[in-house]
């Protein structure tokens, strides 16, 4: 028996050699910055949405304004697994207009593109309602398109929504996802996610203040990808908008707060506010200040 058992052990360090078979081989993890905008209509930021990609799935977090167009940028850019017939699993942070608008676009593209399993939604109370009357405001387009001469299927316009709490709220062979409340003023509840998947830990902040329970959650991850607003610019607004920024966003020493406590591998800006015309990368200069981590500013179409 101890003979059999070096023959398989030498067996299979020679396959796994031989690059045929390997005992390490695990889905590299890919997050993918679709959108890096806000609700101001900067020309060159689409609306919030952040695809992570792992075993050749797609998982997205929010769907702002242009999301399938970002998404056929990445595959035009090399990303195989960014196909419109691989959109059917999304995770909503909260039901914000920017980080929804793209919702129409998420169900009724893809199907007309291909795609043949129904859009699961998962997301806060509120997201059922939000997926129901997209879905019934489209129906005449819908008939149109399933019931014409166009060539179609009857299954992949539709969507399904998960109203979800904190907690697991996803799971399968490549991802768990966990939901977390964060702090976004009184957009009650609003969540971040965590994605374990084999490789790496990645956590997308979602709109929020500096927040324990985000902290908590990003320990230990990879990449954090985070919101935050340039200090430098709010100093610029009238003060009923600062009221409501500093209750609802995150600025960018209190953001170097958060790394200094997560330590991530690498924390990666998005949904960037800047105001007054101000240069954007200055939101990076005020967190480095604080923050001496690997940081990187995200871009549309940037790669980690």
């Amino acid at each position: 028996m101890k003979l059999l058992i070096k023959f398989l052990t030498l067996w299979l360090f020679l396959f796994a050699a031989s690059g045929t078979f390997s005992l390490a081989d695990e889905p590299v993890t890919k997050v993918v910055l679709l959108g890096t905008g806000n609700p101001n209509a900067t020309p060159d930021r689409l609306g919030p949405a952040t695809a992570i990609v792992v075993g050749g799935n797609v998982y997205l977090v929010d769907f702002g304004v242009g999301i399938t167009r970002a998404v056929q940028a990445a595959k035009n850019a090399g990303l195989e697994a960014m196909s419109q017939e691989n959109l059917t699993i999304a995770f909503l942070t909260h039901i914000h207009s920017d980080h929804t608008l793209g919702l129409s676009d998420l169900i009724n593209t893809p199907w007309i593109l291909g795609r043949e399993e129904p859009l699961e939604v998962f997301g806060p109370k509120g997201v059922e309602d939000l997926v129901n009357h997209t879905l019934l405001a489209y129906q005449g387009d819908i008939k149109l398109r399933a019931e014409g001469t166009q060539p179609s299927n009857n299954t992949g316009w539709q969507a399904v929504a998960h109203e979800i709490g904190a907690g697991i709220v996803f799971r399968d062979e490549y991802v768990t996802v966990t939901a977390f409340e964060v702090c976004h003023g009184q957009i009650k509840p609003s969540f971040g996610f965590r994605f374990d998947t084999p490789d790496k830990v990645i956590v997308i902040s979602g709109d929020t203040t500096y927040c324990r329970a985000l902290i908590e959650a990003a320990k230990g991850a990879d990449i954090l990808v985070h919101e935050v607003y340039s200090e430098a610019g709010f100093e610029t607004l009238p003060e009923d908008w600062k009221i409501y920024h500093s209750a609802h966003h995150t600025s960018a020493s209190d953001l170097a707060r958060i790394a200094n406590e997560v330590r991530p591998g690498l924390l990666v800006l998005s949904h960037q506010i800047q105001w007054d015309d101000l240069p954007y990368e200055l939101i990076l200069e005020e967190v480095k200040k604080e923050y001496d981590g690997e940081v990187a500013f995200g871009n549309d179409g940037d790669v980690y």
